[in-house]
């Protein structure tokens, strides 16, 4: 297939199975949940009822009135431990290498299906200024969470971007899933493409 390059009114040969693949829904679920849960900290801990500090004496007699009760480090009292108490833990789910590229696919296809994946000849800024970029995006007709990919982000682009709320800058290296899925409008370069396609055919 043909991805149209805007601005030059050229046409880029693609390959069909990283820009035209049917688009699995579970699949990209699936890696998205795995990506986001391997950003995870895991470091949560609290203290089960052995493990808080107090004494074990029984507070009050068996006997005289009352609920019968054992020590105050029991999970029913204020400073007492917890029943069920979080421990530190990996998050981190497994996913296959063909499953993860699979999904990168998919959710390139699905953009471009439904016309959210602009191809460009070239997306530089001419100084590290918040301005420049907000009017080139402007000049674009993108305002709502746009992605740009380059194949090596300069760091004026990425300075010029840092300040913008939901726009990201990314290199192919950086692509992942999240930032596919939570973009409205993806913005490629032409050699970001190729770069792309060669590592996910």
């Amino acid at each position: 297939m043909e991805l149209a390059v805007i601005g030059s009114g050229a046409k880029l040969s693609v390959s069909d199975s990283v820009f035209d693949r049917e688009f699995s829904k579970d699949l990209v679920h699936q890696v998205v949940v795995a990506f986001r849960n391997a950003g995870r900290a895991g470091t949560k801990a609290q203290l089960t009822r052995s493990e808080v500090t107090g004494t074990t004496k029984k507070f009050k007699k068996q006997k005289g009135g009352g609920a019968r009760h054992g020590d105050y480090r029991a999970p029913i009292f204020i400073g007492g431990g917890v029943t069920f108490a979080a421990k530190p833990r990996s998050f981190e789910q497994k996913v296959n290498r063909k499953m993860y590229r699979g999904a990168l696919c998919a959710i390139l296809s699905e953009l471009n299906r439904q016309g959210r994946l602009s191809v460009v000849e070239q997306f530089e800024v001419a100084e590290a200024k918040t301005k420049g970029l907000v009017g080139k995006l402007k000049e674009m007709g993108l305002s709502e969470r746009p992605l740009i990919v380059t194949e090596n982000g300069s760091d004026a682009l990425y300075l010029a971007a840092r300040n913008i709320p939901y726009v990201q800058v990314r290199d192919v290296q950086g692509l992942d899933p999240v930032a596919l899925v939570g973009a409205e409008h993806v913005i490629m370069t032409a050699e970001a493409v190729k770069k792309v396609e060669e590592w996910l055919a």
